[in-house]
């Protein structure tokens, strides 16, 4: 491609949109496509920029990038992908992508901890959306029961080092337990420049969620991943002798703890059959800590000869009781006695310290460790139980291994019992108030009862403050786009309980406390054993938030009476926002006279569509933004998602509280991700598996998730674990292209089989007129053009397409969307890894009080991406262009090497297409509060934050708000290297 050499280096700087590979051309996204050429592209954009006078700057300058290149050894034709975007990250051949060995930590223990506790952390005790997780806190170890989705920001939020974390285990495998177990895995293998691993402990369906994380997540990651129990079936395992599978099996057992697991199984499956034999389970056993870590092992099995086929239990079915054992205190030394019996002080006293026997050095006897040392104190004992059905506490109820930590009828414990401290329950509420269960509870004696399941009480108290502080500041400047959070009150709930569940007259309740976040239970030093409640975050009220913030920025006062008069102002300031004829308008502002108001918004009202944006970082949840998700709501016609990561469910509950949540989920039409990386996937099994449970026993359709296919192959894997009640759709079968080639198939049941690529386009002139007569090409003649490298991976071989799969979903989709309101949903191919995409959403045209037809308002979504002709072509015209801008303008190196664009690099995509509002997102989380940005181009464009609501309505206004957002954090413009944040954009 030597004829664009010079080209490149003209537009290196002052068109970074322009891709250095192939002229863009039209991709007939719009129903009335305009002419799109390389020359149109040049001659709008110096129109625009006429008097630019061009300084070559040294971060875009490509002669001091190919120097660079040769002194790495770079080929040219490396060096010339580099220029527009890396070629070989959009390929999937990024060198900085290859495997680490990554190394577990090692760690020197210390057998005499001086602290030692038990903590929750209240991962989804404000949303009720996850499990809470367990901190089992040593000098020297750290071991965490549960990882819900949010745990990693919960974290970073109250400086929970990941690194320190040895140890994670799984009370039970499904999304809610395990949701933020992806997200971790990736960010500790990021860590440094090999990167860490940790141990994941799990019962033996742990292996069908290791099978699903493999599409995206590095197998180095997860060596380290043990699994116990029977061995997994997909159609079901059988469940050897009662005896041996409730059996404690040995996990780790160290001079610090034992910790052991007890299996637990619903006591009567129903419908289930006897199925084919399998080996017996594990007895207790000690899981060999040196075993060979090089491949997933298999569950942990005790081959038997005899082998008894029993009742059969699915992947999802099993959950865990852990017992944690601390080493008893050995009792104090009393040298008198040592003298008296005729010791010299010296090394035996040492000797007998440590257990041994020894000779008396004046008399002829041996002195045993008991006759000169005081009482030990037993180790402290704590368990965590989790039963999730009311079919798992009957199977609780029998299990003999137990046995030898319950007291006797009278409270007391036998002499061979083990005195329990701390039961920390997991379990549901509803299985909790079970008679049988309270039964069970009172065998343990004087323990600690500490319910950590869902607790209404705590949906209040928020536990990442950091946020909701941000979010109470932005309510208070505009209420119209950041409503305050949707938490329920206990008012509202008319809710109200006490904070023990106590024994009371006519009551045979257990007592018990309920869980808080960061309640910790101390375990050593054994003059501390007990609750301590000092660090549980107290409800902050909005009215000190907003105190603190009239105290630090005055003028935010004023700032809020101003952006109000953009709804409630006087009527000449609404008449700025209409439509303008003629070009005449009164104005304030220089930007104000490109805010004509669209077609579209002509008699919209405030039901037809608003822009929930859930999550605005990239790569990981930090504590003020979370990873990538965008609700659209479309009201009474349900909503859809774009793009699903990490923490969404959460997201959604924070915006419109526990209840309100639970309805969008139930009102949801469609998943769109973008593509796999787990930033923008990796909560869309939580939402899916909330979603089958709410509707389960009601008439209803299974969710369409459209995706890159590296998806299907992790939900199609992970749908083993747990029913995911959906159809998936690739996002290459929704291209218009595509679209295009399917049309007759989609009018009629004609199936045909595709040679070799996603759609056959042979025999069928998918070649149009547009309105002007002009003919504009295919897919085909683009960037991704037939035969170029870009489209060898775009279009990398896999499996056929079934056509009597994929057109009934097709059709289905059809449907769904003209019941939302939507004419179109079009994915477009873009500039980031193997199958990235962006996607166009386009409403169905309207007829107002005058029979004139209205056009439907168009949304597009950039997924990840750098700048390319086919997402400019996709936004022309678009009503909101919501684009991705993970760097400052500074940063366009970094942009390049990670293919993301910068600040002014997604408005100028905007402004090249014309779209009428911009909204810029996915910011790198070295910028935690508000992106770097020049506010000298943001004319049409706003800054994106968590929460943010944007009512279709209310786009006329949107950029004005902009310079008080600024002033709102005016204090944090500054870029925070934030050490609680490894920044590893993705």
């Amino acid at each position: 491609m030597p004829h664009l050499s010079s080209l490149r280096f003209l537009f290196s700087s002052s068109s970074p949109f322009l891709s250095p590979l192939k002229p863009p051309v039209s991709l007939s996204l719009l129903s009335k496509p305009r002419p799109f050429s390389l020359s149109t592209v040049f001659s709008s954009y110096y129109k625009r920029h006429r008097n630019f006078r061009h300084t070559p700057s040294r971060r875009n300058s490509t002669s001091l990038r190919e120097s660079k290149s040769k002194e790495k050894g770079l080929s040219m034709d490396e060096t010339e992908s580099v220029a527009g975007f890396n070629k070989r990250r959009a390929e999937g051949r990024d060198k900085s992508d290859k495997p680490k060995t990554l190394q577990l930590k090692s760690r020197k223990l210390n057998p005499v901890n001086t602290i030692c506790y038990v903590q929750i952390l209240g991962t989804g005790m404000d949303t009720q959306d996850t499990s809470p997780s367990v901190l089992l806190f040593f000098d020297k170890q750290r071991f965490i029961f549960n990882a819900g989705e949010g745990l990693q920001r919960f974290c970073t939020e109250h400086k929970i080092k990941l690194s320190k974390i040895d140890h994670i285990f799984l009370s039970r495998v499904c999304s809610e337990t395990a949701g933020g177990l992806p997200g971790l895995l990736l960010t500790l293998a990021g860590m440094g420049d090999e990167g860490m691993s940790v141990n994941i402990w799990g019962p033996s369906d742990l292996k069908y969620l290791v099978d699903a994380m493999r599409f995206f997540i590095p197998n180095a990651a997860m060596v380290h991943t043990r699994s116990f129990g029977p061995a997994p079936d997909s159609d079901g395992a059988s469940i050897p002798d009662h005896g041996k599978f409730t059996d404690p099996i040995v996990l780790i057992d160290d001079e610090v703890v034992k910790l052991s697991a007890i299996l637990l199984r619903p006591s009567c499956l129903k419908g289930s059959q006897l199925m084919k034999e399998e080996p017996d389970v594990l007895n207790p056993l000690e899981v060999c800590a040196e075993e060979r870590r090089d491949h997933f092992p298999g569950p942990l099995l005790l081959h038997s000869p005899k082998r008894n086929v029993g009742p059969v239990v699915k992947p999802g079915d099993f959950s865990v009781i852990y017992v944690c054992e601390l080493p008893e205190i050995k009792g104090k030394f009393d040298p008198a006695k040592a003298v008296a019996l005729g010791l010299k002080a010296g090394p035996k006293y040492r000797e007998l310290q440590l257990g041994k026997s020894v000779m008396s050095d004046r008399q002829n006897i041996m002195v045993h460790p008991s006759d000169v040392m005081g009482p030990s104190i037993p180790g402290p004992i704590v368990l965590l139980v989790d039963c999730p059905t009311e079919s798992h506490s009957q199977e609780l109820l029998s299990i003999q291994s137990l046995s030898c930590y319950y007291t006797d009828s009278l409270g007391n414990p036998p002499e061979s019992a083990k005195t329990v401290n701390c039961v920390i329950h997991l379990s549901p509420a509803s299985v909790i108030s079970i008679p049988n269960y309270q039964k069970w509870m009172k065998r343990f004696g004087t323990a600690q009862h500490i319910m950590a399941g869902h607790e209404m009480k705590n949906v209040e108290i928020p536990i990442l403050k950091s946020s909701a502080r941000i979010a109470a500041r932005l309510n208070y400047l505009c209420p119209q786009f950041f409503p305050a959070p949707g938490f329920w009150s206990l008012q509202q709930l008319n809710y109200s309980a006490p904070d023990s569940i106590a024994s009371s007259e006519g009551s045979n309740l257990c007592e018990s406390i309920s869980a808080e976040n960061l309640l910790k239970f101390h375990l050593r030093p054994y003059a501390q054993l007990g609750l301590d409640r000092a660090g549980i975050p107290s409800l902050r009220a909005p009215s000190e938030i907003l105190d603190e913030l009239l105290s630090e920025i005055p003028e935010i006062v004023d700032a809020a009476q101003q952006v109000s008069k953009f709804w409630h102002g006087p009527r000449e300031t609404k008449q700025e926002i209409t439509a303008i004829q003629d070009n005449e308008v009164m104005i304030e502002e220089p930007w104000l006279n490109v805010n004509t108001l669209p077609c579209c918004l002509e008699n919209i009202t405030r039901e037809d569509m608003e822009i929930v944006l859930l999550g605005t970082g990239s790569s990981q949840p930090s504590k003020y933004r979370n990873v990538s998700s965008i609700h659209i709501n479309l009201f009474s016609k349900g909503s859809l998602l774009l793009d699903c990561g990490e923490g969404t469910l959460g997201q959604l509950k924070r915006r419109y509280g526990v209840e309100g949540a639970d309805n969008a989920v139930r009102g949801l039409r469609c998943i769109w991700i973008s593509h796999i990386h787990a930033d923008h996937h990796t909560g869309v099994a939580r939402i899916l598996a909330l979603r089958r449970d709410l509707l389960k026993g009601v008439p209803h359709e299974p969710l369409i998730v459209i995706g890159p296919r590296q998806l299907k192959r992790f939900l199609d894997a992970y749908q083993r674990l747990e029913d995911l009640d959906m159809q998936f759709l690739d996002c290459r079968h929704t291209t218009e292209a595509s679209l295009d080639a399917f049309e007759g198939d989609l009018e009629s049941n004609n199936h045909y089989s595709p040679p070799g690529s996603p759609v056959s386009f042979e025999n069928k002139n998918i070649n149009k007129k547009n309105a002007v007569g002009q003919m504009t090409q295919n897919v085909d003649t683009t960037l991704f053009a037939k035969g170029s490298r870009m489209q060898s991976y775009w279009k990398r071989s896999g499996s056929p397409v079934d056509n009597s799969v994929v057109i009934p979903i097709l059709k289905n989709l059809k449907k769904v969307l003209s019941e939302a309101g939507l004419e179109a949903l079009i994915s477009v191919p873009v500039v980031h890894c193997p199958q990235a995409f962006g996607v166009v959403l386009k409403a169905a045209e309207r007829i107002n009080g005058v029979a004139k037809v209205i056009p439907g308002w168009k949304i597009v979504y950039s997924g990840d991406t750098r700048p390319c002709p086919e997402l400019i072509e996709a936004s022309r015209g678009a009503t909101v262009l919501i684009h991705e801008a993970t760097f400052e303008d500074g940063m366009v190196e970094e942009a390049i090497a990670r293919n993301h664009s910068t600040t002014k690099e997604a408005v100028e995509v905007g402004s090249s297409a014309g779209a009428y509002r911009i909204i810029l997102t996915h910011f790198s989380q070295r910028y935690p509060k508000i992106p770097v940005f020049d506010e000298s181009h943001m004319h049409k464009t706003c800054i994106a934050f968590d929460m943010m609501s944007i009512n279709i309505a209310d786009l006329p206004v949107l950029p004005k708000v902009l310079p008080y957002l600024k002033l709102l954090f005016r204090n944090d413009m500054i870029v925070d290297e934030s050490e609680d944040v490894a920044v590893s954009a993705t």
